[in-house]
């Protein structure tokens, strides 16, 4: 059975996360993808093709991606290169303190390239990647033509 992880599950969006491919077969061939939805209700993703080591596992923090949104071994790869489906979009988070971002991850089996996957993935999870942390608190900045935000640690 395939599984696909990611820890921790919830984090600051600039922690970095493992993310864990486990139950393939040795040297088998599979897409990762990673896709949002923003508050505008607009779809970013990220792919990237690797192979399975002897274990049948796939770690992108030591294994090199082989193609997609990029290649080689970047451990935080999926999150740093999403891309609009929609061209001149960016990933912007406006509700920085009321939700995080929540993204999708799957497995594919083989290369996936279309936008929309047409089968089912092997296996899936979600990670939270949240902009503020606990407790902390915000206060808006508004002096003369100055406009902010000041966070305050708890």
């Amino acid at each position: 059975m395939v599984e696909v992880t990611v820890t921790p599950q919830s984090s600051l969006a600039d922690r970095p996360v493992q993310i864990r491919v486990r139950g393939l077969s040795p040297s088998q061939l599979v897409t990762l993808r990673a896709w949002l939805k923003d508050e505008q209700g607009e779809c970013f993703q990220s792919r990237a093709f690797f192979r399975a080591d002897g274990a049948g596992e796939v770690d992108p923090g030591l294994h090199a991606a082989l193609g997609g949104s990029y290649s080689g071994v970047w451990p935080m790869g999926l999150f740093w290169f999403l891309q609009p489906d929609s061209l001149f979009r960016r990933l912007v988070k406006r509700d920085v303190a009321g939700s995080p971002f929540r993204v999708r991850l799957e497995v594919l089996d083989g290369l996936s390239l279309g936008a929309e996957p047409k089968e089912q993935p092997l296996a899936s999870c979600e990670a939270e990647r949240w902009y503020v942390g606990p407790g902390v608190q915000r206060v808006p900045v508004r002096e003369g033509r100055v406009r902010g935000a000041l966070f305050l640690p708890p």
